[in-house]
């Protein structure tokens, strides 16, 4: 009897010590989600910082984020370390200037909350003065500031390379300071998305005007359609500044360098009437030259032109200039698609840099005009540029009245202009002018086809020569506002700086849902066209300088400001 319930009682003992060791778990507590700790910024120089932290457990990665001020701004991606990391090193930043960084971990489970954000400032870079000639092989380092003290020009045949994030500034006391790149010589500026080169002024922030300082001038070896001796415009004012020519070129596929994102900015100078230097300026440039993904911001003049030569160019971007965005003149044949400009005003410029225009246009065309034109308007060889897929708004009723038009072709010229937009233009989409012009028409070299014309009372100048658009599938569409064809695009531009300045984030360039630029392009080209095309410019089914299917190019290296009420 005793041992029965002994033996109850130890069964029972055991049970309960089964039970309690299954109660008891040998596993470990799973790890908790918390963000990453010991996070460090330190400024590595004017371009770059230094991220460090502490490794965090049972992570598969981490995610740094980056925004630029001490405040406010939205936070972009910069990477995502590996798991092992502890360190990464961010380049192609701004000089002297506050980011705020974040780190978050990545795990099996999800991702941690950001740690608490870090501060830095990266340091200020030395300023090289630039005060004599480029004549050997040189380069421009990121590190460093450059200041173009008066009329520097890069020759003797050498190359300028410029590292991607470098800026450049023009001396403001010298009056026209530029950078010339003369005949024989090269320039290699390949910056990117993240680090654009920056041509600039060298005011502070909202004290800049057009007209700081001169321009980037490019000096090739191709074949412009006037004889004798012809000046680059705004050269001869001085000793520093002597005539410097850019006629007498045979070889339309010279090669002058690379251009690959840069900026030109608050640049311009004309010391007299009609001769004026330009944000961008090429002379006699030949097909060999790349030219791709370039802007023009706040200039005096022109934003690009184009003299003679064959040099083809991409994905341009010209926001607010004092007269032309784009300008073709004395043989150019070369070929631009992707172009964008924008216009909401007429600025004042730098006092003692010359007036503004008074007849600023979206594109402005001749043939041949000046010197040295044999054969007057009829020189040869014309001026026949492919210009495709472009975007022109106009600053409509706050333009002056001599200007108002997406387009003036003039003197002779010729060319094929497809798949573009312009919008609100004060008087018409086109200025078709002069019997000699039309002549280029009948050639067949002169065609304008598959383009929208928005919120503009004509299609065509009144007075002027005649163009069948309704066989050429030119619409005008008088009702259809510039701001409802495009994603975003600001229709009260706001100065800056201030609280709410207009920002190149205020630019979306894409076409809305229901753009009539969606459709209606030129998708297979023919005839001469065609020949002229060839392989860098295909048609599209759309009209514009955005694909609706594609990555919004424009985005990222592009900047806006306007510090005029």
């Amino acid at each position: 009897m005793m041992l029965g319930v002994g033996k109850r009682t130890l069964a029972g003992l055991l049970v309960g010590t089964v039970a309690l060791a299954a109660c008891k778990s040998d596993d470990p507590a799973a790890p908790s989600n918390n963000p990453p700790t010991g996070v460090t910024a330190t400024s590595l120089g004017a371009t770059s910082v230094h991220l460090a932290w502490t490794a965090a457990a049972s992570v598969t990665g981490y995610i740094l984020e980056r925004a630029e001020g001490s405040t406010g701004g939205s936070y972009v991606e910069v990477n995502r370390p590996a798991a092992t990391a502890t360190s990464y090193d961010d380049t192609g930043l701004n000089p002297a200037t506050v980011y705020r960084y974040r780190l978050a971990a990545v795990r099996t489970a999800g991702t941690s909350p950001f740690a608490t954000e870090v501060l830095v400032t990266t340091s200020a870079p030395a300023v090289v003065n630039i005060t004599a000639d480029i004549t050997t092989n040189t380069t421009w380092t990121s590190t460093s500031v450059y200041k173009i003290v008066g009329f520097r020009k890069v020759a003797n045949n050498s190359t300028l390379t410029i590292e991607a994030g470098t800026r450049i500034i023009g001396d403001f006391a010298t009056v026209g300071s530029s950078l010339f790149v003369l005949r024989g010589s090269r320039i290699i500026a390949n910056g990117t998305a993240t680090a654009p080169i920056v041509f600039t002024s060298a005011q502070a922030e909202g004290a800049q005007l057009p007209g700081d300082w001169g321009g980037l001038i490019i000096i090739g070896n191709g074949i412009i359609n006037r004889s004798g001796t012809v000046n680059i415009e705004g050269t001869g004012t001085s000793t520093e500044n002597p005539l410097i020519p850019y006629s007498g070129g045979n070889n339309n596929a010279d090669n002058s360098g690379t251009l690959r994102y840069v900026r030109v900015e608050w640049a311009g100078f004309a010391p007299a009437t009609d001769a004026e230097l330009n944000s961008f300026t090429f002379a006699a440039v030949g097909s060999g030259t790349t030219l791709d993904f370039l802007q023009a911001v706040n200039g005096f003049d022109d934003a690009f032109e184009f003299f003679g030569g064959a040099v083809d160019a991409k994905h341009l971007v010209s926001y607010e200039t004092g007269d032309d965005h784009f300008d073709m003149s004395e043989g150019y044949v070369g070929r631009l698609q992707y172009l964008i400009g924008f216009q909401s005003y007429i600025q004042n410029n730098r006092p003692g840099v010359g007036g503004v225009s008074s007849d600023p246009q979206g594109i402005e065309n001749d043939g041949c005009n000046g010197s040295g034109c044999d054969l007057a308007f009829n020189s040869t060889p014309f001026t026949v540029p492919v210009v495709a897929n472009f975007t022109l708004v106009g600053p409509g009723a706050a333009g002056p009245a001599g200007g108002g038009f997406g387009m003036v072709l003039r003197r002779g010229t010729a060319g094929h202009y497809v798949n573009g937009i312009w919008a609100r233009y004060l008087n018409a989409g086109i200025g078709y002018r002069d019997a000699d012009t039309k002549a280029r028409e009948t050639a067949g070299i002169l065609t304008i086809r598959n383009n929208l014309i928005a919120q503009t009372p004509l299609a065509l100048q009144a007075g002027q020569q005649a163009y069948d658009i309704g066989a050429n599938a030119v619409i005008l569409e008088q009702a259809t506002t510039a701001a409802s064809l495009f994603t975003k695009l600001p229709t009260t531009v706001r100065a800056s700086p201030g609280v709410a300045g207009t920002t190149a984030a205020d630019f979306d360039w894409s076409l809305s849902a229901a753009s009539p630029a969606r459709t209606g392009g030129l998708a297979t080209f023919t005839g001469d066209l065609l020949t002229r095309a060839g392989a860098f410019v295909a048609g599209t089914a759309y009209r514009g300088a955005a694909d609706p299917a594609a990555a919004k190019w424009w985005e990222g290296w592009t900047y806006y400001l306007r510090n005029q009420l």
